[in-house]
């Protein structure tokens, strides 16, 4: 049967509540893979598992309590092995690898920003910051509305400023929450978002951190910033394929979504 990876560990960590279940229906038992100075939290896998909200959090749960004992290299969600010895095999052959990530990651958690601009407050800031713009809205207003290709330019220069705003203010964000994060990783772009940041906070840190997103909004009233965490830190298990050999992604994690 496969194996279902939830992550790993130092070999010394603490074990897990006795009979706590993972993923699957019912709830497959968690149980430890050792292998040398490292261990893999692990389940069987079960057949066709799909990202159902019962086993997002099932996977979330166990990396939870695992990680309130010490740190962990939390998988994604989805991480399948073929099988046990494929799983003690990287475990074997990468252990200077997870070791020196155990030791980075050690009391660190994640918090995933993500932020868009409120439409309206952002429209009324790219007029007053941009004079030409107001040129050209004054000229259409002076103009009954101005013609179809006046209104077409208006329209395409309030896009174009509107996205420069938006490079501004991603760039803006990560610049004044990088001082209080221990490390940054940039998501992929994600519809209607114009940052999607992940930072590495230590965890007696968190409020420090919190309080940083609290000025972001505070100073940029035109954005949406919404703060996702703390999380196992998913983001930050890399460089370096994290998951054991044959390993699949489930399509959904979950972490800094």
């Amino acid at each position: 049967m496969s194996t279902y990876v939830y992550g790993i560990t130092a070999s010394s960590h603490p074990a897990l509540p006795e009979g706590m279940g993972g993923v699957g229906d019912p709830p497959r038992p968690v149980r430890i893979l050792t292998e040398g100075e490292l261990s893999a939290l692990v389940s069987d896998a079960p057949e066709g598992l799909r990202p159902k909200r019962r086993d997002l959090l099932a996977h979330q749960n166990v990396l939870s309590e695992a990680g309130a004992a010490g740190c962990v290299l939390p998988m994604r969600f989805g991480s399948v092995a073929p099988d046990d010895a494929s799983v003690t095999g990287v475990l074997a052959e990468r252990v200077e690898h997870y070791r020196e990530r155990l030791r980075a990651l050690d009391g660190c958690v994640e918090y995933n920003i993500k932020a868009s601009h409120v439409e309206e407050a952002v429209l009324h800031q790219v007029m007053a910051e941009n004079a030409e713009l107001r040129d050209l809205a004054e000229a259409n207003r002076k103009a009954g509305g101005g013609s179809y290709e006046d209104k077409l330019r208006l329209g395409e220069a309030v896009a174009a400023a509107v996205k420069a705003k938006e490079t501004e203010d991603g760039v803006a964000i990560q610049r004044a929450l990088e001082p209080v994060a221990e490390a940054v990783g940039v998501g992929p772009d994600s519809t209607g978002w114009l940052a999607n940041v992940s930072f590495l906070v230590p965890r007696d840190s968190a409020e420090e951190f919190l309080a940083a997103v609290e000025r972001v909004r505070a100073e940029l009233p035109h954005l949406e910033v919404r703060v996702n965490g703390p999380l196992p830190p998913y983001s930050f298990v890399e460089p370096g394929p994290a998951e054991p050999a044959g390993a699949t992604a489930g399509g959904a994690d979950t972490g800094a979504g």
